[in-house]
This record gives C-alpha cells, sequence and structure tokens, in this order.
C-alpha cells in the first residue's frame, strides 16, 4: 500500500488589514487587552466583494503554481470551510470549475477549526487507498461575514484567508504516519452560529435577534481546548512510542496563542518546537494551520524530514491531530 505526501502548500489572504487599534474604535476593548488575552494583533479582512471561493482558489493557485501542475490534474477537491459562499453549490464546486480541474470531484468539509486537519485525514486516506493520486485540501474561511463587531468577545479573534496542500502518493515510510479525531457533541452550544439552518431559518426575528453571527462560550472553549489539544497530542504520540523531544514541530490551529502556550507546556514542548502566528492573522478556522505551515517553511523552520504534527479543537467539538513525516 502507498503512502501519502505533502507535495505543494499555497496560501492566500487579503490585503486590507484590521489592527487592534481599530478595534478599539468600534468596541469598547484595547490593544494591551487583546495581546494579553489572545495575543493578536491585526487580521486581515475581505473585501465586500470577495468570498470564500474567491480566496480559495487563490490559495489553490498558489499550490498548484508551486507543484507546476494544472487544476486538470487534480482528481478530488476537498474544501474545508464554515462560511461557503452560499448553502448549495458546494464550494468545492464553484472552486473546480474555476481552477479547470475537468472530471475531478468534490465536497466540502464542516468541521469548522479541525476542518483542515479532517481534511487532510481523509485525503490521505484516499491517497493510500490507491484510489487517487492528486488530492486538493483547501481551508478557507471569511469570518468576517459571520463575525458581530458589536459583541467585544468575539470580532477581536477572528480574520480571512485560506491555504492549500496538495497530498499525493508517497513511499510508505514517509508522509502521513497517523491521525486521531473526535467528536463531542455535548459541547455544541459553547461555540456556533444559531440562525441559517433548518432549526432557525432566516427572519426577520433572526436578524434583529443577531442569530447569524458566531457565539461563543468563552471559558467554556478554552478549557476544552486546552485539555483536547494535550490529550490527542499525547496519544498519538505514545502510539508511536514517541516523546515530545522527537517532534521538530507542532502546529496548531491559531485561536488563542494561550491555549496553545498552554497544551505545549503541558505536553514538554520548548517555545521553538511550536508555531504560533495568531498576532499577524488571528482565527482563520480552517486556514489557520496551512498559513502557519507556511510561515514555518518560509523561516527555515519546517524541513524535509522533519516529524510535525498538526492538531486542532473547533466547534462541535470537533479535535483532531495528524502526524506527518515532512517530505519537502
Amino acid at each position: 500500500m502507498p503512502g501519502a505526501k505533502i507535495t505543494a502548500l499555497g496560501c492566500y489572504v487579503p490585503p486590507h488589514v484590521l489592527t487592534n487599534r481599530d478595534l478599539e474604535r468600534m468596541v469598547d476593548t484595547s490593544d494591551e487587552w487583546i495581546i494579553q488575552r489572545v495575543g493578536i494583533r491585526e487580521r486581515h479582512i475581505a473585501a465586500p466583494d470577495m468570498a470564500t471561493s474567491d480566496m480559495a482558489v487563490l490559495a489553490a493557485c498558489a499550490a498548484l503554481n508551486q507543484r507546476g501542475i494544472a487544476g486538470r490534474d487534480i482528481e478530488l477537491i476537498l474544501v474545508c470551510t464554515v462560511t461557503p459562499d452560499m448553502m448549495f453549490p458546494s464550494t468545492a464546486c464553484l472552486v473546480q470549475d474555476r481552477i479547470g480541474a475537468k472530471g475531478a470531484w468534490g465536497f466540502d468539509l464542516v468541521a469548522a477549526c479541525s476542518g483542515f486537519v479532517y481534511g487532510l485525514t481523509t485525503a490521505a486516506h484516499l491517497v493510500k487507498s490507491g484510489a487517487h493520486k492528486k488530492v486538493l485540501v483547501i481551508g478557507a474561511d471569511t469570518m468576517s461575514r459571520i463575525i458581530d463587531y458589536t459583541d467585544r468577545a468575539t470580532c477581536i479573534l477572528f480574520g480571512d484567508g485560506a491555504g492549500a496542500m496538495l497530498v499525493e502518493p508517497s513511499d510508505a515510510e514517509e508522509g502521513f504516519l497517523d491521525f486521531l479525531n473526535e467528536i463531542d457533541g455535548s459541547g455544541g452550544e459553547a461555540l456556533k452560529m444559531p440562525a441559517g439552518g433548518s432549526r432557525l431559518p432566516a427572519s426577520a426575528e433572526t436578524v434583529a435577534q443577531r442569530l447569524h453571527f458566531v457565539k461563543q462560550e468563552g471559558q467554556t472553549v478554552f478549557k476544552y481546548a486546552v485539555r483536547k489539544t494535550y490529550e490527542v497530542c499525547r496519544e498519538l504520540l505514545q502510539r508511536h512510542s514517541l516523546t515530545a523531544s522527537d517532534i521538530k514541530l507542532l502546529i496548531p490551529h491559531q485561536a488563542n496563542a494561550r491555549i496553545i502556550n498552554a497544551a505545549a507546556d503541558r505536553l514538554g514542548l520548548r517555545e521553538d518546537q511550536v508555531v504560533i502566528d495568531i498576532e499577524r492573522f488571528g482565527n482563520t478556522t480552517a486556514a489557520t494551520i496551512p498559513l502557519a505551515a507556511r510561515d514555518a517553511i518560509e523561516a527555515g523552520r519546517l524541513k524535509k524530514g522533519d516529524l510535525v504534527m498538526f492538531a486542532s479543537v473547533g466547534a462541535g467539538f470537533t479535535v483532531g491531530a495528524n502526524l506527518w513525516r515532512w517530505t519537502y
């Protein structure tokens, strides 16, 4: 049975930047408080005429260009998002058409902040099975469309962006090594967008009550994210008789710098073993891990042969971790 490896990475963030100073003029908050509590200084915000599919296409094209292939070479497209252009058709359909991936199939994967990890898990197994040779995994979210900029608890957290990775066959000893994914639906009330689905379809009342925006119980999410990030990473390492010192990098979902640091401390990881770039991008939901991986590569922190772990916790609750031997 073949293995699966990541062969290309492309990212996109919109040029407009919303700083903490900007937010100070919008809600009752401060630059100092935001940095202290979540570690964010700025986030990128899409222009009004830019949708999730637009960012996904730009990230996908960057990955294809890096690999030196065309859209027609792609066999499967997974778009991980909670902010699709519309309920249907899927964002994957829109991306497929625009990148010219004739003959490809695909779908949207909804796992909130764990979306990209779930997408990589799915892609790796489809490649390892021999079903496909080129699978494009895209994490893209335009979170600014579903954020209430009168709610100081949530509007400071999120930004917009997209990232794409190409997964292809490899020797069994390299690339994808293992995964551990979980869901815990008992936490569904802690982080959600209440309206817009079949439970609460859009109405004058849901709009007036601002139910089409993200609602979060911050302390509940924080405690769960620290505990589960630690637990899934620990178990994945133990499966392979590995310790923290064996890992070159942990690239976690970028939701809150304090969550990342607390989980890393419990795992026994040094500061130089953990990638944190939330300061510049905020929480871009499904795009945070590819963006952080790109930063690690550009800084020379992630190289061929390194053992890297991706980890995430998201609304649902969704939980996931992947272990990879980096291959380029």
